[in-house]
């Protein structure tokens, strides 16, 4: 049997909590790695700057949130795995500059259920769609969502009110995007959203719902490169001819827009 089976495997007999711990570790080391932080940080640091505020919806295990600490940023960070807000409650909870909400964020307030992937939690997520679409795309052959749990849900326009405009908006809600977009009715300075190929229309309704709130160039970086593809920012109309054009092997990126 293969390795990667033969370990799939062996993880599948597990108690469910032992694997989740093994599932957030697992983030924990893919995403803290000291190379991916220097990326982020040179990335985030185009559009905001210390004393700013940035919302990361979607914090999964907090890299994002660290970076924008280093940068001398406030975070509200946006959590709705119970056991990912917790993480983030033990790694941040003593930083005043932080706050963590457990919950998801959507276009208006309420509850969803969640769909929990308890061996890879970063592509837990509220759309049966993104699940279907997964199921039929081999670079996600083995991804499994066994769980589901019920969430609160807020808005982007709640969270300013709450807790002021941010400078930058990150977006990573695995097949949810247009949706948290629906939720907003003023544009930041500056957000981001994740792209998946296997997901095109979400990105394009992504797309869309930035174009009206604004938003007037936009840019890409694939995969976690966090690298801008693109020397020139693009125009709406020249970014989804980008996306429209994208192999479907190009897997996962995110989408940058900036309003001036």
């Amino acid at each position: 049997m293969p390795r990667a089976r033969l370990a799939s495997a062996l993880r599948a007999r597990l108690p469910a909590p032992l694997r989740g711990l093994i599932g957030v570790l697992r983030s924990v080391g893919i995403y803290y790695r000291p190379d991916r932080g220097e990326a982020l940080d040179r990335m985030h640091a185009r559009f905001a700057g210390r004393g700013d505020l940035a919302f990361d919806i979607g914090s999964h295990v907090g890299d994002r949130i660290a970076s924008f600490r280093r940068l001398g940023l406030r975070v509200v960070a946006v959590e709705p795995q119970p056991v990912l807000a917790h993480l983030l409650r033990l790694m941040y909870g003593l930083d005043r500059q932080v706050t963590v909400v457990q919950a998801a964020v959507g276009a208006t307030p309420g509850k969803l259920r969640m769909h929990l992937n308890l061996d890879n939690p970063t592509v837990s997520t509220a759309s049966a769609d993104f699940i279907q679409a997964a199921a039929h795309d081999r670079n996600w052959r083995g991804q499994r969502w066994e769980r589901q749990v019920t969430v609160p849900v807020t808005t982007l326009d709640a969270l300013m009110a709450r807790f002021g405009e941010p400078r930058f908006v990150k977006i990573d809600v695995e097949g949810f995007e247009d949706q948290v977009l629906q939720g907003l009715s003023r544009a930041p300075a500056a957000l981001s959203f994740e792209l998946t190929t296997i997901q095109r229309p979400v990105a394009r309704a992504a797309l869309g719902e930035s174009a009206r709130l604004g938003y007037r160039r936009f840019n890409a970086a694939l995969g976690e490169s966090q690298h801008l593809l693109h020397p020139t920012w693009l125009d709406a109309a020249g970014i989804r001819a980008w996306l429209d054009a994208l192999p479907q092997s190009a897997n996962s990126g995110d989408i940058y827009a900036l309003r001036d």
